[in-house]
């Protein structure tokens, strides 16, 4: 993808967003600059293009995402103009507005009149103290980080209610306890145990040992006999050769074919994400599978884009993947990559951020990250765009397959 747009397309912020069972069911897009609503002028045309237009543009984003909602982070109602509203359908979309814009002059009316277009609106700081909430709230927006003041129960109110900023558990646990029903943030990286079955890291041991053949390029039966010691892993990888994803003209019983269905490369790639399959302790499904995915494939596109061969691609993923690994096992990383014995290259990525990888790496794990690390990597904004639509397309289908 040529590098020639730095300022025709907005930086946007996207996070997924789950349920209380650690499902996807949405994704959170915010525009990472407050003055991109109101947009650049294009450098070609000279025209002004808002941001959200640029964004819903063609209509990748919801193409990418779907079957998931997509919630807009709104500064004011009255972004959404005619224009926009042709772009943004009201089954897929739902409309985050800013509380403190509903006192501008014609907010209400305008807020009035998308709900009657059938917009789902949500009021970003709708549970503060502040100036009265309008009649006809059905949802809030909520940072989990801030006080939680709801002048009327939520239970009351139609909902889902969403909370962002939930980075741990115990966030996650007191807003679930309040009402909310839809989560975001990074609570899934540090809720003290990976989701992990409280063993005696058995699994952690199995799994390593598992991946260290598939890495040294294992005989065949050599893996066979390994995935026979985890029956949870061996359903999984049964389970994904017969779904939809491959249509096996004859249902695979045999763990010898489901790896010739799948090749070796695929193999890799699939039982590295088969690790975080398992479910957590809980029995629910592990938040950490589609972030892992989405790093792996993000990160991916990202070197290909830099123009990166398909052994640097692999690297990419691979590193995506195992950046959570720690989570995962709950062990340090460097115990991790000991025990797999990587490669330079793949340590120093995952230990220290160090190489092309590395950076690729750190850059994914901001989310948001600012235009100087994009132009330290030599990325637009546009290319950034494009591989956050190919991670959460890729997490949104792995997590629907496995």
């Amino acid at each position: 993808m040529a590098a020639t747009d730095t300022s025709s397309f907005p930086l946007v912020d996207l996070r997924a967003v789950s349920n209380s069972a650690h499902q996807w069911v949405a994704v959170h897009a915010w525009l990472a600059h407050a003055d991109w609503h109101d947009g650049p002028a294009d450098p070609d045309s000279g025209v002004v293009v808002p941001g959200w237009q640029a964004v819903f543009d063609g209509g990748d984003l919801l193409t990418a995402i779907a079957p998931l909602d997509c919630i807009v982070h709104l500064d004011r109602p009255g972004l959404v103009d005619a224009v926009l509203m042709a772009r943004l359908p009201p089954s897929r979309v739902v409309l985050a507005v800013e509380r403190a814009a509903l006192d501008e002059e014609g907010a209400l009316r305008q807020l009035g009149n998308l709900q009657q277009a059938g917009y789902r609106i949500l009021i970003e700081g709708g549970g503060g103290p502040g100036a009265p909430l309008p009649a006809t709230l059905r949802g809030i927006a909520h940072d989990g980080a801030a006080p939680l003041a709801v002048p009327t129960p939520l239970v009351a109110l139609f909902g889902p209610h969403l909370a962002h900023g939930v980075n741990t558990a115990a966030c996650f646990d007191a807003c679930a306890k309040a009402g909310f029903a839809w989560f975001s943030g990074t609570y899934a990286l540090h809720d003290g145990d990976g989701g992990r079955d409280p063993d005696d890291g058995t699994t952690a041991r199995r799994l390593l040992k598992l991946l260290g053949l598939l890495l040294a390029d294992a005989d065949t039966r050599d893996i066979e006999i390994e995935l026979k010691q985890d029956p949870s892993l061996s359903y999984q990888l049964l389970r994904l050769v017969n779904s939809a994803a491959f249509a096996p003209a004859t249902p695979i019983h045999d763990f010898a074919q489901a790896i010739v269905r799948l090749g070796r490369r695929q193999l890799l790639r699939w039982l590295q994400l088969l690790l975080f399959a398992r479910p957590s302790a809980d029995g629910l499904a592990n938040p950490l599978l589609p972030i892992a995915a989405l790093r792996a494939a993000q990160i991916e596109s990202l070197c290909k884009q830099r123009g990166g061969g398909r052994e640097a691609q692999d690297l990419a993923f691979q590193v995506g993947v195992f950046s959570l690994l720690d989570v995962l096992l709950g062990m340090p990383m460097d115990a991790i990559v000991a025990a797999l014995m990587l490669p330079a290259e793949t340590a120093g990525a995952l230990l220290e951020r160090r190489g092309e990888v590395g950076r690729l790496l750190a850059l994914v794990e901001a989310q948001a990250p600012p235009m100087s690390m994009l132009a330290a990597l030599e990325l637009t904004p546009r290319q950034w765009w494009h591989s956050q639509l190919h991670g959460f397309h890729w997490a949104i289908q792995v997590s629907r397959n496995l």
